[in-house]
């Protein structure tokens, strides 16, 4: 496992110099590419316009073998000619004179001289180079120019004079503005042919106002390409010795500042992992100045800060079983508090009774009861203590046994409540209450007297009818007003009949959405199983309540308790019927 978990640590610091040496090449690599760049760009325009300069200057040199009345003279033959106003006699009786040898002889010597491709005297045809057309040019049957002198560099591809030629489709406009204006276009002429890069020069003669032709010189710029290759190659070499150097300089300076005393973290961080929470002396040895050793002195207080957290959290958790051991007593203690063996009577098969309490946390403040107060009388209460938890517990377990004891004194509903929330009201410095719905249900009769103390409305079933509220009159909670009274009301069950009370969390358990469960969708749910045994009854509402909250926690404690009337033969008052007596 530790010669594992060594080479991981290498593998990562190996990984970290990689990182500082990739990403210093790509710097430098970006360093080199941009200033090559910028220079080349540079060097290029400053080259090509010194080659312009000079096919302009050769195009001036060249305008001036000719004397400015010849020059006009070859031009109005040649643009006659163009037209079919001359015949090619007259071509041919110029270009043999002496005169015009002697000029075309000079113009291949300036050529010669400058190293030039080509130096041209030309004319437009004007109406030929305003109507350009794609088709044309692609089929190279555009030719807008005649040539009046051509001194290109081969022998035996110079062009004659009256012959035509085309230009590039980029010198068009220029061409066209330059001879409209007499001034040479502002643009540097830039074409690749079969020998090169070449600069061009098209320079208008003008006499009188009026452009009369073009002299054209075509330099090649092999130099150039020459020239920037090598600048190239030079950039690149010069660049990667700088880069190189810094390189090592700054994975030096890195390594004492930076990548050492990471490792040193790293190995310290991992130190402390497999050394069972040993803090290594090395962090507190870290003194870089910077961020570096800041996460030094963070890992080395959060190492001490693991360390005093695993003491206290050792303690907490100790501590934390024993109240959670505790309160599982306790929870054990209250569930047996409550009835919980069924059927609880047995041998008497004139009721069938069923309850149920789910606590929201651990322990709760809801309760139920039923026992029998003699052979006739059977108790029934369902109470909730106000909040929840430990406290809302105990004062359930006051609450209930104050209940429970005076019902078998034989009080009625409403005496009980009253002496019970007086003693209930003594002391009660932590002013809790607790809701109680409270019934006497006589076995024989079926008449179940009852009082209501702030708690929820029962829900009664008549047989065949289904179940539905009975909004009785609420008295105020227990243990909030001493010398409170509480009326009694009485109901009359008849065999089937049933009563069902529950405490809030049932019609107040939420679902994701926070919708409640309502009254109205716990009564359908009752109506759903109204013939069900109570048990069933019981069973279903939270069956029903559980698939409407799905995952949502509960929020609070959700009991319920349901009476069904089995007896054949009941006596007593009229179905239906309800009476209130005040107990005052």
């Amino acid at each position: 496992m530790k010669k594992t978990e060594g080479k991981k640590s290498r593998r990562i610091s190996f990984s970290l110099t990689a990182k500082f040496v990739l990403g210093l090449c790509i710097a430098g690599l970006c360093i080199m590419v941009s200033t090559a760049f910028v220079g080349v760009a540079t060097y290029w325009n400053s080259i090509v316009e010194q080659y312009n300069g000079t096919a302009y200057q050769v195009a001036r040199t060249a305008e001036g073998y000719f004397e400015p009345e010849e020059l006009a003279a070859y031009a109005d033959a040649v643009s006659r000619y163009s037209t079919g106003r001359a015949e090619k006699a007259e071509i041919d009786r110029i270009t043999e004179s002496e005169r015009y040898r002697q000029i075309k002889g000079q113009l291949d010597k300036l050529r010669a001289a400058m190293e030039a491709n080509d130096i041209f005297v030309f004319v437009f045809d004007m109406d030929v180079l305003r109507n350009f057309s794609q088709d044309a040019y692609d089929k190279m049957e555009w030719n807008p120019l005649y040539y009046i002198s051509d001194s290109y560099h081969i022998e035996g591809a110079q062009l004659k004079m009256g012959d035509r030629g085309s230009i590039l489709q980029e010198y068009v406009e220029d061409c066209i503005r330059a001879y409209e204006t007499g001034v040479p276009a502002d643009n540097d002429f830039i074409s690749k042919g079969e020998f090169g890069y070449n600069t061009s020069a098209m320079y208008p003669v003008v006499q009188d106002g009026k452009t009369i032709a073009f002299i054209g010189v075509e330099i090649p710029m092999a130099t150039l390409q020459a020239a920037v290759t090598a600048y190239l190659t030079q950039s690149f070499l010069a660049g990667s010795a700088v880069t190189l150097l810094l390189l090592l300089v700054i994975l030096w300076v890195l390594g004492r500042t930076l990548i050492v005393p990471v490792k040193q973290v790293a190995d310290a961080a991992k130190q402390f992992v497999t050394n069972e929470n040993r803090i290594s002396g090395n962090l507190e040895k870290i003194c870089t100045g910077d961020e570096v050793q800041m996460l030094a002195e963070s890992v080395l207080k959060m190492e001490k800060d693991i360390n005093e957290y695993i003491v206290n959290l050792t303690s907490v958790t100790a501590e934390k079983e024993r109240i959670g051991a505790e309160l599982n007593v306790a929870a054990q203690i209250q569930a047996n508090m409550l009835p919980s063996i069924f059927p609880a009577f047995p041998d008497r098969k004139e009721i069938d009774i069923y309850a149920s309490m789910a606590p929201a946390k651990e322990v709760g403040g809801d309760f139920y009861d039923f026992f029998l107060v003699d052979e006739d009388h059977l108790a029934l209460v369902i109470a909730d203590v106000s909040g929840k938890g430990v406290p809302a517990a105990l004062f359930m377990v006051i609450a209930k046994t104050l209940l429970k004891n005076r019902a078998q004194m034989g009080e009625s509903p409403g005496e009980i409540l009253e002496n019970v929330n007086n003693q209930l009201c003594e002391n009660n410095e932590a002013e809790m209450f607790v809701t109680v719905w409270l019934g006497i249900y006589e076995l024989s009769t079926g008449r179940l007297t009852a009082a209501n103390a702030g708690h929820e409305y029962p829900a009664v079933k008549r047989a065949g009818e289904g179940y539905s509220l009975l909004k009785d009159r609420h008295g105020f909670v227990l243990a909030g007003m001493e010398d409170m009274k509480y009326q009694e009301y009485e109901i009359q069950l008849r065999p089937g009949d049933a009563v069902f009370v529950y405490t809030d969390g049932v019609a107040e358990a939420t679902d994701a959405k926070e919708t409640l469960f309502g009254t109205d969708r716990m009564l359908q749910a009752l109506n759903d199983c109204q013939d069900a045994a109570a048990q069933e009854t019981v069973e279903h509402v939270g069956q029903r309540i559980g698939e409407f909250v799905g995952n949502t926690a509960q929020f609070d404690d959700i009991t319920m308790l349901c009476l069904i009337n089995r007896n054949t033969v009941t006596e007593g008052k009229e179905r239906g019927t309800v009476d209130e007596r005040d107990n005052a």
